[in-house]
């Protein structure tokens, strides 16, 4: 098979792949080299750069996949915003970096670090396989522990939860302005949320 055969096929099992292919699985694919297999991933990359296209492959969870460029995000969601939004609220992601950065934590722990409850936030995380259950603390009731998912690292476009920003959280005032900020960003969010709930109720009632 001719080098760009090779490529072709790369990216037809990209596009085709829902998740995050190996380079070793594409050398098994293709009968070559895990070496042979990254050099032509590169390659493909810069083919798609070079060509202006609107797709790009990326490192994702160990292995690559093929995605949209981010600077098209706006006109994507625009499209589908109908179907379903990939917005996390602001709430929803001060949940999602306690977690990565301090997982497995519990329910408890998240909620003594923002300062308001998170329950619902945290089921809406689990639907969308961004964290899971990793067991059970022991000690009084036996609180759940939640950590981060392959999909979290595919959502942000890690490879590896290494890949985090490093983050100096030291005791004292930045800890209690960070914090404070999480409450105030929290509260506006659940106003948000109330006021697209009171227009759907509005809306629904002049449709009647």
């Amino acid at each position: 098979m001719e080098k760009e055969q090779q490529k072709m096929t790369i990216e037809a099992l990209l596009f085709l792949s829902e998740e995050p292919v190996s380079t070793k699985r594409m050398a098994v694919v293709l009968s070559i080299t895990v070496e042979e297999a990254e050099e032509l991933v590169r390659e493909l990359q810069q083919d798609l750069y070079d060509s202006k296209r609107g797709l790009q492959i990326f490192e994702a969870a160990g292995g690559y996949q093929m995605g949209t460029l981010p600077e098209l995000a706006p006109y994507l969601e625009k499209a589908f915003s109908e179907e379903v939004s990939s917005y996390l609220s602001t709430a929803a992601l001060e949940a999602l970096a306690i977690i990565a950065y301090k997982q497995p934590v519990t329910r408890i722990e998240i909620e003594s670090i923002r300062g308001v409850r998170c329950e619902h936030i945290l089921e809406n995380l689990a639907k969308r396989k961004l964290i899971k259950s990793l067991g059970r603390k022991e000690g009084p009731g036996r609180p759940l522990l939640y950590g981060t998912t392959d999909d979290f690292l595919k959502y942000f476009g890690l490879t590896y939860l290494s890949d985090l920003p490093q983050l100096d959280l030291e005791q004292g005032t930045g800890q209690q302005e960070i914090q404070q900020n999480m409450q105030e960003d929290s509260k506006r969010d659940i106003q948000e949320e109330q006021e697209v709930l009171e227009q759907d109720v509005e809306e629904e009632t002049e449709g009647k």
